[in-house]
């Protein structure tokens, strides 16, 4: 059958559900013209995060210093992994995106952030041998129902063709929320917390890892899980999110 043709029922659905139930901006509910997107005013509130940027913490220059350059926080404190890129600074309405896959159960909005972090992180994405989200506890996830950073790895290599695995990195321990907690306390509640599944060093011996997260608040639970992936011999550690929570220390533009 032309391929055309076997796609025309799920089209004509598509076209049938759009005209009953028009797309909403995914922030404010405003209408849009394409499903999974924003309205132009949510869109320009949205702080993105470009080029120059620190090559290893991902945070944003004030001007380009040269490719590779370093921020003074990555040269005093070397973060486990090798380079680090964020789509969005997080804010109001970054956080209202976040909340929407996370609580919401909004699939949509999960979309549209992993097509974000494609395009911030794709340096990252073409050297990856393999994708691995952050795991939740199994507690966690059957409270969920469901692991907002598996959903985006899972998008990520749909749209690169890159290989996600969801079985490697496993969450050995129920933490309590990062929420309120300072950097130390966050260090201190994610240690030990992470584990490779037992007989799966090979699937990460050499290889370059593309860790994936919804967001990146001090990067304690990443360092914790780079750890991991460096102690089974990753060849190369990358993280990917979807916002980073700029350091009040730290001047953004």
């Amino acid at each position: 059958m032309d391929s055309a043709l076997a796609q025309f029922p799920a089209r004509l659905w598509r076209s049938v559900v759009d005209l009953v139930t028009p797309s909403l901006c995914l922030v404010c509910q405003a209408p849009v013209e394409e499903p999974a997107s924003l309205c132009v005013a949510c869109w320009t509130k949205l702080r993105h995060i470009d080029e120059p940027v620190c090559d290893v913490l991902g945070t944003p220059f004030a001007y380009d210093q040269g490719a590779g350059a370093l921020s003074p926080e990555a040269l005093a404190d070397p973060p486990p992994w090798d380079r680090a890129r964020a789509a969005v600074l997080f804010t109001d309405e970054s956080a209202r995106l976040v909340h929407a896959l996370k609580y919401r159960d909004r699939p949509d909005a999960g979309s549209l952030m992993a097509r974000m972090m494609a395009r911030a992180g794709r340096s990252l994405l073409a050297g990856a041998d393999v994708i691995l989200p952050v795991p939740l506890h199994p507690f966690r996830l059957w409270l969920r129902r469901f692991n907002q950073s598996a959903l985006l790895a899972q998008a990520l290599s749909g749209m690169t063709g890159q290989p996600w695995r969801s079985d490697l990195l496993l969450r050995r321990r129920l933490t309590r929320t990062q929420v309120g907690l300072d950097d130390a306390g966050r260090r201190r509640n994610v240690r030990g917390a992470f584990g490779l599944r037992a007989g799966q060093e090979a699937a990460v011996a050499g290889r370059a890892v593309l860790l994936i997260d919804d967001v990146r608040t001090t990067g304690a639970t990443a360092a914790a899980c780079a750890g991991v992936l460096r102690q089974a011999g990753a060849a190369r550690v990358d993280l990917l999110t979807f916002a980073l929570v700029p350091s009040p220390a730290r001047p953004h533009i």
